[in-house]
Formats: C-alpha cells, sequence, structure tokens
C-alpha cells in the first residue's frame, strides 16, 4: 500500500480508508492477507476528488480589505 499512497501523493491510512470505503479498485489478488494491485489496476483509476476541485473558494489575496467586505484593521 506504500507503493500506491506515493503515486498517488497521498498517506497509507488514505490508501487503507479508501481500501476499507471501497472506492479502491478492487484487489488483483490477496497473497495471504496482504492485498496486491497491478500497477495497470492503479494508474487507470481515477482517485475521488481530483479535477474539478470544490470546496470553499479562496479568498482573493490581491483585493483591498474593503474589497473584501473587511475595515482596514482586519
Amino acid at each position: 500500500m506504500a507503493d500506491i499512497a506515493r503515486h498517488l501523493g497521498i498517506g497509507v491510512r488514505s490508501v487503507r480508508t479508501y481500501r476499507t470505503a471501497k472506492i479502491l479498485p478492487k484487489e488483483d489478488r490477496m497473497i495471504g492477507r496482504t492485498p496486491v494491485w497491478r500497477p495497470s489496476t492503479i494508474t487507470g483509476w481515477q482517485r475521488p476528488g481530483q479535477g474539478a476541485g470544490g470546496g470553499r473558494p479562496r479568498k482573493d489575496a490581491s483585493a483591498s480589505p474593503d474589497e473584501r467586505g473587511q475595515d482596514e484593521d482586519g
């Protein structure tokens, strides 16, 4: 799972969470209790949350305080 985490740029804990939540593709095989994926399975998978973005918009740092709805003191 460390290889997958490194490839995706996330923590191993996130990979485990994705697997538990069945977000990660089903493992290609199990070796004992260890799940194993082919590289092509992971590279062909679109990680959730990638792409469109979302969440709260960032404040425009270039706007003056009164344009952001603040007075000069913050």
